[in-house]
């Protein structure tokens, strides 16, 4: 059940392409005008409090609902005709990517990164610097791609052109239905694509109980359109759990489902430091001096993927 409160926008802390942090009676709260509308001081709005009351790591701030004072009766996106998170409450049109044409389905030998968590992200595009690269973001974390501070800073740098979402995501330049129709489309215009769920991941402890799994969808979909998938490895020599110390099990169930050779690219990569000191790095908490191999290892698929691209 949704876990919704009413409430009184008291502070806007911060407005950024997408996205608005704002306080709900001194509570933090995140909103996403694309959906719910423009916000702003003293508007009455509905709450969803429910991540945050279950202490979650990731979901310490409350989300807004609905905007009660400003955001009744908005009109849909123009020509768009297929819904985002069909079906649910937030239903809403977008335009997709697929309504305009065919996405090209060869991708001739095109390098696809597929990362497990959206930490991986930052220190791949760092290694691709120069190359136009494609952001795809996967279901198996947060859905809007406007959440991640690291993305817009990344598109800032000229380290992504473009983004795209893949429902059930949204808020990104384009909107797709599937992984495949998402390289499809960025093969048009891209040199690489760099395929990783949103911050956050779904987690349970169990082999193919996580988000991370979205690697695997991103490198099958590569392999059959002929790409070239390039795993990030998920490696970690400060985790305090067993399964996630050296090479994750996330990675080894991502390799597990993939159905073909990916190219897994493990190793050191000492040039990550210099490349990434001026980017959000963090993972669990931890930083570049606290858990280094987890950023050279998805810095060296990065830097894997430049291979293949040049």
């Amino acid at each position: 059940m949704l876990s919704l409160r009413r409430g009184r926008v008291t502070a806007i802390r911060e407005r950024v392409e997408g996205l608005v942090r704002l306080d709900v009676d001194g509570v933090d709260c995140v909103a996403y005008p694309s959906l719910t509308g423009p916000v702003a001081l003293e508007d009455e709005v509905l709450v969803n409090v429910q991540a945050r009351e279950l202490g979650l790591g990731s979901g310490g701030f409350d989300v807004l609902y609905a905007n009660l004072t400003r955001g009744l009766e908005l009109v849909p996106e123009e020509g768009a005709h297929v819904m985002a998170l069909p079906y649910t409450p937030l239903q809403h049109a977008r335009v997709h990517v697929e309504e305009a044409g065919e996405p090209t389905a060869e991708l001739a030998g095109m390098p696809v990164v597929c990362c497990s968590l959206h930490s991986q992200v930052a220190p791949a595009c760092a290694a691709l610097g120069g190359l136009r690269v494609a952001y795809v973001q996967l279901a198996g974390g947060a859905l809007p791609v406007s959440l991640s501070d690291t993305v817009r800073l990344l598109k800032e740098r000229g380290l992504v052109a473009k983004t795209a979402a893949v429902a059930p995501c949204f808020d990104a330049d384009v909107q797709c239905v599937s992984v495949a129709s998402a390289l499809g489309w960025a093969r048009g215009e891209h040199d690489v694509a760099v395929c990783s769920i949103g911050p956050g991941i779904v987690g349970t402890g169990t082999r193919f109980g996580h988000g991370g799994l979205a690697a695997a969808e991103a490198a099958n979909a590569a392999l059959a359109l002929g790409g070239v998938p390039v795993v990030a490895a998920r490696v970690s020599g400060a985790d305090e759990r067993a399964r996630h110390r050296g090479v994750s099990h996330h990675t080894d169930a991502v390799l597990a489902l993939v159905r073909g050779e990916p190219v897994l690219a493990d190793s050191p990569a000492e040039a990550w430091r210099e490349a990434c000191k001026e980017l959000p790095l963090s993972h669990m908490g931890r930083g570049p001096d606290d858990d280094p191999e987890f950023f050279a290892a998805a810095f060296a698929a990065g830097l894997a993927a430049r291979a293949l691209a040049e």
